[in-house]
């Protein structure tokens, strides 16, 4: 674990360079143990790192340095948080999934094998980001990974369930974004009504299935 400061009122933990599911956990248990920690404003985490930002009225660095430290280690002693599994239905292909016949291509499978693959493998939400409760997902086969696009589109749909590099993700909203469209889900991720509004979380896991059209 690498510690910076990051501005004058913000400080930038690293677990390291690799995208990958322990530095993914080291992250979600820094940041579920400093939820709520007097001082501290906000909490960005990403695929490796964790961003704080705290209020310099009454925490300076080697303060909130000293907090990260003792929270890290108590939460390695305390057992693994239970985590939830979300299924989710998903239209592949067609107008739902326009680029899946092009990840087949790049992947040198069939459109069919790319979505068996691809529900085959489980995914753990690693960070909500991007747009609203967008979440990003480890667990992608590497088989499947294919670039973005090179110019993005004005307007992927909502529900949009998406490839980009070695990502999966889900678009919660319809908003432009160049990752490639596989298929489509109706389930709704983001209800302003709900509590809380988002439907996945830090550290969920998601499991994909076909539905038929």
């Amino acid at each position: 674990m690498d510690i910076f400061p990051a501005s004058d009122r913000s400080l930038l933990i690293s677990f390291g360079d690799e995208i990958s599911l322990a530095h993914h956990r080291e992250v979600a248990r820094l940041t579920q143990a400093l939820v709520g920690t007097r001082g501290i404003l906000n909490l960005h985490p990403a695929f490796t790192t964790l961003l704080i930002d705290f209020d310099p009225r009454l925490l300076y660095h080697e303060a909130v340095e000293s907090i990260v430290r003792e929270r890290m280690h108590q939460a390695e002693a305390a057992p693994p948080a239970q985590s939830r599994t979300v299924e989710i239905a998903v239209r592949f292909g067609g107008e739902f999934g326009p680029d899946l016949n092009d990840v087949a291509t790049h992947a040198g499978l069939d459109p069919r094998a790319v979505i068996d693959c691809f529900c085959a493998a489980g995914y753990e939400v690693y960070f909500v980001g991007f747009s609203t409760c967008f979440p990003y997902l480890g667990g992608l086969p590497r088989d499947l990974a294919t670039p973005r696009l090179s110019a993005p589109r004005k307007l992927v749909p909502q529900g949009s369930v998406a490839i980009a590099g070695s990502q999966a993700g889900i678009y919660p909203l319809a908003s432009p974004g160049g990752w490639r469209l596989i298929g489509r889900t109706a389930l709704r991720l983001f209800d302003p009504t709900a509590e809380p509004p988002p439907l996945l979380r830090m550290s969920d896991r998601v499991v994909f299935r076909p539905e038929a059209s």
